[in-house]
This record gives C-alpha cells, structure tokens and sequence, in this order.
C-alpha cells in the first residue's frame, strides 16, 4: 500500500482526533450554565459530612453539579453538516509526514468526506459511508474499497462509521446508558463505558467540564488509541479544541510485535452549516483497484 493511500487510511481510521467536543459558553456573566436533563436522574449525589437527622425532618445532602454537568455536557452534539480546513502530521515506522493539507466535510449519520493535498497538489480523496470506505489515490491512479470488518480485523481494532462520526465530532464513542456512573479521578471526572471487547475512559475536566482525553482499549490485545484535546476555541458559542493528538498502540497480526502510530491535526477552520457544502467524488475509468 503505497504511502499516501495508507496515511489516508489511518486519518480515516485515527479522524478522533479533532473531536467537536463543545459546551455552551454564557454570556455576559461569565458563569458557565448549567442545563438539566432527565436522562441525569440515574446519577445520585453521595452523602456529605455535617448531615443531620431528627425526628422531624432529614437534611438531604447537597448535590454535586459538577457530575450532572459533566453528563450534560458531554451529550451529543446536533448539527448537519461540519467542514473543516485542517493540517496533519503523521508519523509510524514507516513514515514521517509534515504538515499536509485535508479539508473534511461531514453528513451526520450518513457521509465523511475527506480530501489530502500536499505542496498545492491533491493526492487523496475519500468517503467513508455507513458500510464502506473508498479511497482514491490520484497520484498512482488507484483506488481501494474497505469494509468496516475487514479493517476491523486488518488492524485488529474495532471500526465502525458510527465510531469515527462520534469522534470527529466529539460525542462519546458509545451511546450513555442510565446504569453508567461518573466519578473523580485526579483532576477529571471519568466515565467509563464498554461494549463487547471495546472499554472506552471517557475524561471530562473538573473545572470547565469538557473532554479533555479518551482512551479506548481493546481486549484482550490490549490494543490503545489514546486521543488528547488541546488549543480550545469559541466556535458558535461552543468551546472547540482545535488541536489533537491520536496515539495508536497496536500489535501487528503480521509479525506479532508492537508498533505506534502518531497523528496530529491542527484545525485552522471549523464550520456547523445548514446547507450541503458538497461531496464531489468520482473514480475515473482508467483507474486500477487494488486488490
């Protein structure tokens, strides 16, 4: 797999990145809000030193918004389509790119668009629908398809469109569930969630209650992608972290050794719009597919 279509490949499958992890920012008072949710009700306060009890009436302890707000605050975000003028660095055993171009455009539930250029020429475009990937390589003049179950097992870490919509948009990787619980952990508050063998660690900061790193592990290989949030911004009344960093920690099926992958994106625009920014995509007749 030649070079530009495997970068290409691993943004799609790395794109967690630049999560679109956002939270209301008040206005005039400087004071963050706090919404409510009835989906919040799952989450007890625990008791607090200094609560009495008499024959009267019980002092219920006070609660703790910090945790309701972090649940609320990391609900998903609505939109209908997202754009993005991005750079990414990337690096593995085999590579070392600097600072290439890649425009995103997102569909939600449906469609993410992806098109890599370097020194002003377009070398990758791809799609990634509910079922597929397509990727064409205009430098070579090929083009691959994937489905989310080969490249689940080609990576030995489990894919889906769902997986990678949430995290370029900053929306947890797995739906909330009543049972789940936060709780303190150093300096954040931690939700963690699974589904099969899928553990994901969820950390929301104490003070400003956004997402400030996942972690998502996969056993028993142990495989890891780590993503960190950084350079938080105003966006449409929205903190936006218009830097991340993605860590891939993964054992080859190939040579059974350990390799890590390193993907940086730096966002220079981000755009939430209402109308179609377009999905130009076609494969040219004279291209070859790869096997």
């Amino acid at each position: 797999m030649n070079k530009y279509v495997l970068f290409a490949l691993l943004l799609t499958v790395l794109l967690s990145t630049d999560g679109c992890r956002r939270r209301h920012i008040s206005r005039g008072t400087g004071q963050t809000p706090v919404a409510t949710s009835p989906t919040d009700s799952s989450i007890t306060a625990r008791p607090i030193s200094g609560t009495t009890v008499d024959s009267v009436a019980v002092s219920r302890p006070a609660p703790r918004p910090g945790i309701e707000e972090a649940r609320t605050n990391v609900a998903e975000i609505d939109f209908r389509y997202l754009t993005a003028k991005s750079k990414i660095s990337f690096k593995n055993q085999q590579q070392d790119i600097d600072n290439a171009n890649v425009n995103i455009r997102v569909r939600k539930d449906s469609l993410i668009w992806l098109s890599i250029s370097k020194l002003g020429i377009e070398a990758v475009r791809a799609t990634i629908s509910k079922d597929s990937i397509t990727i064409v390589d205009k430098i070579h003049k090929e083009y691959s398809i994937y489905d989310f179950p080969t490249l689940s097992k080609q990576f030995n870490f489990v894919m889906n469109f769902e997986l990678l919509q949430a995290l370029i948009v900053g929306n947890l990787p797995l739906p909330k569930r009543p049972a789940q619980k936060i709780k303190n952990e150093r300096d954040y508050l931690l939700l963690r969630q699974s589904e099969g063998k899928v553990m994901v660690e969820n950390y929301i900061g104490e003070q400003d209650r956004k997402l400030k790193k996942l972690m998502v592990t996969e056993q028993p290989t142990k495989n890891t992608l780590r993503l960190d949030y950084e350079d938080f911004t105003s966006l449409n009344n929205f903190l936006f972290p218009y830097t991340s960093l993605v860590t891939l920690d993964y054992k080859s099926q190939t040579d059974g050794r350990f390799y890590q992958t390193l993907l940086r994106i730096k966002h220079n625009k981000v755009e939430l719009v209402d109308r179609s920014p377009g999905f130009p995509f076609t494969i040219p007749a004279n291209y070859k597919r790869r096997p």
